[in-house]
Formats: C-alpha cells, sequence, structure tokens
C-alpha cells in the first residue's frame, strides 16, 4: 500500500536513488497504490552527473511492497521495500537495467519490458 509521502527505493539504474509518491495515477479518489500502479513521484536523492535529477517530478511503476499480494492460488508473496521503476510516457523503463526481485502480475498489466529485465520474476 503506497500512498502520498511515501518514499520509495528505485530499482533501476535510471540515476535516482530515492522517490516519493505525490499522486497515483487512475482515478481521482483512490487512496493507495499497489503492485503494478503508476504513480507521479518526486526524486529526494540521485545519483551524481546522471541524466535524472534531484526534485525531478517522473512517473514509476511500483515492482514491490511490504503489504502482501494474495494471489489467486491462495500463495501469499512480501517483500522487503518498497520499491518503483521509473517510466516514460509510453511505459517503458528509462534505466537499462532492472534490480531485485520483482512480482509475475506486472506481465499482466502491460510492463513486459521491465519484466524481461528483471533478474528474478516470483
Amino acid at each position: 500500500m503506497i500512498q502520498p509521502q511515501t518514499l520509495l527505493n528505485v530499482a533501476d539504474n535510471s540515476g535516482a536513488r530515492k522517490l516519493m509518491c505525490i499522486r497515483i495515477i487512475g482515478t481521482s479518489n483512490r487512496q493507495y497504490a499497489h503492485i503494478g500502479d503508476v504513480i507521479v513521484a518526486v526524486i529526494k536523492e540521485a545519483i551524481p552527473n546522471m541524466p535524472l535529477e534531484k526534485s525531478e517530478v517522473i512517473r514509476a511503476v511500483i515492482v514491490r511492497t511490504r503489504q502482501e499480494l494474495k494471489r489467486d492460488n491462495g500463495m501469499i508473496i512480501r517483500y522487503d521495500d518498497n520499491a518503483a521503476v521509473i517510466i516514460d510516457q509510453e511505459g517503458n523503463p528509462k534505466g537499462t537495467r532492472v534490480f531485485g526481485a520483482i512480482a509475475r502480475e506486472l506481465r499482466y498489466f502491460n510492463f513486459s519490458k521491465i519484466v524481461s529485465l528483471a533478474p528474478e520474476v516470483l
């Protein structure tokens, strides 16, 4: 469950390290975002001499949450951190690598490029 003001780690090599959620893309009164949802975020911490800079407003897709994800077969998945991958307007990732495990549900939300870059899909 990601809500506005939540800090997230960045799970790619785009140049940002930490994000803060500003808004959840979708319906106007949505309070929480889950895995596969697109958010608007601001970069709170960035690597020097990279294309993305601190205080830049970007879009990101959530790939890991501390809140449990329950699947139809009864399996429950929980990660150690909240993480997102920075995307452009078309939904393609800005980075060329994705770090850490991601959920299989991203494939159903048409983020197959992120799934193909990930080292482990759970």
